[in-house]
C-alpha cells in the first residue's frame, strides 16, 4: 500500500519533469538571489526597500488558460503537480518579492497523535469550491475537568515511508533539481486559535472574567502540550532552518544573516537557530492587561525558546507595542489592517519589522478600482517611509473569479515601491 502512495507513473513523470524544469530556469534568474539578500536586509533592519508576498491565495477562482488545470492521473503525483502549477503562475502573474527554492522539499514523514482533542463543528458555505468556510463550534470545554481532554502529543517517524518518497522523488527530479529531506520548519503556535474552537467564543471571553482559574489552566495545558512536542521534534531530530523561502508567522520569509546563529550544529536543528511565532487573534478588542494575562504571559514560555520570533496575525497591535517589547527576540510584528498606521509607524519605526497586512475585501467589491488601490498604497508608503516594512496580501478569500485584480494589486504596489 505505500509503495503505491508515493509511486509516479511514467506519464506523469513526464509532466512533473517538464514543470520542475520551468521552475528551475526561474531559480537561476538574478531576481531570485536579489530577492534573497532584500529579504534578509529587512529581517536584519537594514531595508532598502518594503519587500512584498502574497500568499492563501483563492486558486480555486484563478486558472485562466488552464495553467492551473491537473494533467497527471496519479493522487500524489497531482498534490506534486498542483504546488509547481501554482509556483509557476504565481511566478508568471504575482511575483512581487517572491523567491523559488533551488530545490526539491521532501518532508519527512511524521506522525503526531495530536492534542487528543479536535474541532466540532457545524460548516456553512457559499461557494462549495472554497476553503473559506463559517463555522458554529460545539463546546467541549465547559467545566474544569475538560482540560484534561488536551492530551500530551506522541511524535513517530515512519522512516520507510519518507525513504521510499525520497528516493521516488530523486528519480523524478534529480536530473533537474536537487531532492532534499526537510523537517519541521515552521510550527503556527496560537493557543487560543485552538481554545475558541474548543471552548466557544463568548463563553471563553465571558470565563476571562468569572472562571480566569479555568481559563489560565486551559492556556497552560496547551502551551505545555506544545513544549512537549517540540522538545520531541528537538530530540528526533525533526527540525530544520527556516532562515529561508519560507513564511514566518503570518508574514513574510526568513531570509536572515543572524540565523541559524553561531552556536550551531548543521546536522542537528534547534530552536534556538530558528524562527518562532505566536498570535492571539481573538483578543482584537481585549484590553492590553487582559492580552498579557491570559495569552502573552503564557507564550513566553515557548517564544522564549526561538532565536527570532514573530507575534500576530488579525489582532491590531498598534495600542499595544508595550506589550511586545516584553517578548523576547521579537522582531517582526504584525500590523492587521484596523491599526492607526500614523501610530504604528512612530512606535516601530527601525525597532521592528512592520508587517502590514492591507485589507483582502478589497478584491471581493462589485467593481475593481485601480486607481483606490494606487491611492491606498501610496499613502500606506509614505506614513510609514522610516519603518521597516513587509506588505503581506493574505486572507484573500475571493477575487470574484477575475483573477487579474491580483495581478493588478502585485503590479500596482511594485510600481509605487520602485517610485519612492
Amino acid at each position: 500500500m505505500m509503495s503505491n502512495r508515493y509511486r509516479i507513473e511514467n506519464q506523469d513523470k513526464t509532466i512533473l519533469q517538464r514543470l520542475a524544469s520551468e521552475i528551475a530556469e526561474y531559480v537561476v534568474m538574478p531576481q531570485n538571489d536579489e530577492r534573497k539578500l532584500l529579504w534578509a536586509k529587512l529581517n536584519q533592519l537594514e531595508s532598502s526597500r518594503p519587500m512584498v508576498f502574497i500568499n492563501e491565495i483563492p486558486w480555486h477562482e484563478m486558472n485562466i488558460n488552464d495553467e492551473l488545470t491537473l494533467c497527471t492521473k496519479g493522487c500524489w503525483a497531482q498534490e506534486l503537480e498542483a504546488e509547481l502549477r501554482r509556483t509557476i503562475y504565481q511566478w508568471k502573474h504575482m511575483q512581487v518579492d517572491m523567491v523559488v527554492s533551488n530545490y526539491i522539499e521532501c518532508p519527512i514523514e511524521i506522525h503526531n497523535t495530536g492534542l487528543g482533542i479536535e474541532e466540532e463543528c457545524d460548516i456553512s458555505k457559499t461557494d462549495l469550491q472554497n476553503d473559506v468556510v463559517s463555522r458554529h463550534f460545539h463546546r467541549q470545554i465547559c467545566e474544569p475537568d475538560d482540560i484534561e481532554k488536551i492530551k500530551m502529543p506522541v511524535v513517530t517517524i515512519d522512516y520507510v515511508a519518507t525513504e521510499t518518497k525520497y528516493n521516488e522523488l530523486l528519480r523524478v527530479f534529480g536530473s533537474i533539481l536537487p531532492v532534499k529531506k526537510a523537517g519541521i520548519r515552521h510550527l503556527w503556535f496560537t493557543p487560543w486559535d485552538n481554545l475558541i474552537r474548543w471552548w466557544g467564543v463568548q463563553e471563553a471571553m465571558m470565563d476571562m472574567i468569572e472562571r480566569p482559574e479555568m481559563v489560565h489552566a486551559a492556556v497552560e495545558r496547551f502551551v505545555e502540550a506544545h513544549i512537549s512536542m517540540l522538545d520531541q521534534f528537538e530530540k528526533l531530530n525533526l527540525l530544520s532552518e527556516n532562515n529561508l523561502n519560507i513564511r514566518i508567522g503570518s508574514g513574510g520569509y526568513g531570509y536572515t544573516n543572524q540565523l541559524p546563529g553561531s552556536d550551531f550544529d548543521p546536522c542537528h536543528v534547534r530552536p534556538i537557530n530558528m524562527w518562532g511565532c505566536s498570535n492571539a487573534q481573538i483578543f482584537s478588542n481585549i484590553s492590553p492587561e487582559m492580552h498579557w494575562e491570559f495569552a502573552i504571559k503564557h507564550d513566553m514560555k515557548w517564544l522564549a525558546k526561538w532565536g527570532q520570533t514573530y507575534y500576530g496575525c488579525c489582532e491590531p497591535l498598534d495600542i499595544k507595542i508595550d506589550l511586545m517589547k516584553r517578548i523576547p527576540n521579537l522582531r517582526k510584528i504584525s500590523m492587521s489592517p484596523w491599526i492607526n498606521v500614523e501610530r504604528a509607524s512612530n512606535l516601530l519605526s527601525n525597532k521592528y519589522v512592520f508587517s502590514y497586512k492591507p485589507n483582502p475585501a478589497i478584491f471581493a467589491q462589485g467593481s475593481w478600482d485601480p486607481q483606490n488601490v494606487r491611492y491606498e498604497i501610496k499613502s500606506f508608503l509614505a506614513k510609514t517611509r522610516d519603518c521597516q516594512v513587509e506588505i503581506i496580501m493574505k486572507d484573500i478569500s475571493t477575487v470574484q473569479h477575475q483573477p487579474r485584480r491580483l495581478w493588478d494589486w502585485a503590479e500596482i504596489v511594485m510600481q509605487e515601491i520602485n517610485n519612492l
